[in-house]
């Protein structure tokens, strides 16, 4: 299956790839639009396509930039389709539901809607007008379009956000999102998957997150949207720390640590052994939380990110115990790096399930 691409470099357009990467197909075609565009890269992108995702669009700015910003990109993406020797089975338009309530930036995207259309109908593919509400996801970026990422970001380093104007708010998890613009069945329907919140109530929830964390615990996620709103202030408290220590109560008897209180809804439990200069792991998950505590020996947990170069390393040893949280899209794995067996604990917040394991196979 080739799939093209614009955006690819931006927070949905991470999003979707990493949605393709756990499907078995990391090749994206993508290609550049606005001022890198390039006409003959763009168009062999886009020829022979199974599906176009144009993603890319213009949100910040004053109405001139938004509104010619958006026109030139699908007036861009317009060309390469028309001028694709084998032009592409469908196309996925990424829109907004702002269109139609009178903003620049609405008006704009119905334009670029409409220059989609007519290139599609006029080589013959299926043309997919996709209204996206406000979305959240794991890496969002703060203080820029979504209030979401700002909250986290503030809650997972201690501040305290307000609320200046509240109101209600539609939210969409970024890879349902993905889902929909790759055409997973039912995924098209987004309204169905959405969660109707308010700015304070995001904000009240978010900040149970945030104080249950602070300890360790992990509060009750009463929903699969409790769940990827967890993960995504989970992916904002990894970049301000990435260990969780723990309490080691020890006397004459020996020591007792508590490694981990959540309070409620589903966990399983278990723990292994390793061998010296053994590696487990060399997977990622997509909405599983996962917990790696060492409890005898020493380890090099390491943890990268899905598309990035850089990992980080976290040096665990059993006689000063910690527990370290793996973020969702982040490969992982752990290393024994003693000379004697390494006993580890792991806590998941759901039971296996074989027939969908969310686990998917990335070295770090």
């Amino acid at each position: 299956m080739k799939i093209a691409m614009t955006g690819a470099g931006g927070f949905l357009g991470w999003h979707t790839r990493a949605f393709l990467h756990s499907l078995g197909e990391p090749d994206v075609h993508a290609f550049a639009v606005g001022e890198h565009f390039d006409a003959a890269r763009a168009t062999e992108a886009v020829s022979g396509s199974d599906r176009l995702v144009l993603i890319a669009g213009v949100n910040r700015g004053s109405d001139d930039d938004v509104r010619a910003g958006n026109t030139l990109f699908a007036e861009q993406a317009a060309r390469a389709v028309r001028g694709a020797e084998v032009p592409p089975t469908c196309i996925v338009f990424a829109n907004s539901t702002q269109v139609g309530n009178g903003s620049t930036y609405g008006a704009a995207k119905e334009e670029a809607a409409r220059i989609i259309r007519e290139a599609a109908e006029a080589v013959g593919a299926r043309f997919v007008d996709l209204h996206l509400p406000n979305l959240f996801g794991e890496h969002g970026r703060p203080f820029y379009n979504a209030v979401t990422a700002t909250f986290c970001h503030l809650l997972s380093r201690g501040e305290t956000p307000s609320v200046d104007v509240d109101r209600e708010l539609s939210l969409l998890h970024a890879q349902h999102a993905a889902e929909a613009l790759v055409g997973i069945d039912g995924a098209e329907d987004v309204f169905a998957r959405s969660t109707t919140t308010t700015v304070s109530g995001l904000l009240a929830t978010l900040s149970r997150f945030a104080d249950a964390y602070a300890t360790g615990d992990v509060p009750l996620l009463a929903s699969g949207f409790e769940r990827d709103l967890f993960n995504t202030y989970r992916s904002f408290a990894f970049e301000a720390s990435h260990v969780l220590p723990l309490r080691q109560n020890t006397d004459a008897r020996g020591s007792f640590t508590e490694v981990i209180r959540s309070h409620g809804g589903s966990g399983q439990t278990s723990f292994s052994t390793t061998a010296p200069g053994v590696t487990r792991g060399q997977h990622y998950h997509r909405r599983k939380m996962e917990r790696f505590t060492v409890v005898a020996g020493t380890a090099d947990i390491r943890l990268r990110r899905l598309f990035s170069d850089d990992a980080v390393t976290v040096r665990v040893d059993g006689t000063s115990p910690c527990s370290v949280d793996m973020p969702t899209f982040w490969a992982h794995s752990i290393t024994n790096t003693g000379d004697d067996t390494l006993f580890t604990m792991f806590w998941s917040n759901e039971i296996f399930d074989a027939a969908a394991p969310d686990t998917i196979p990335e070295t770090v």
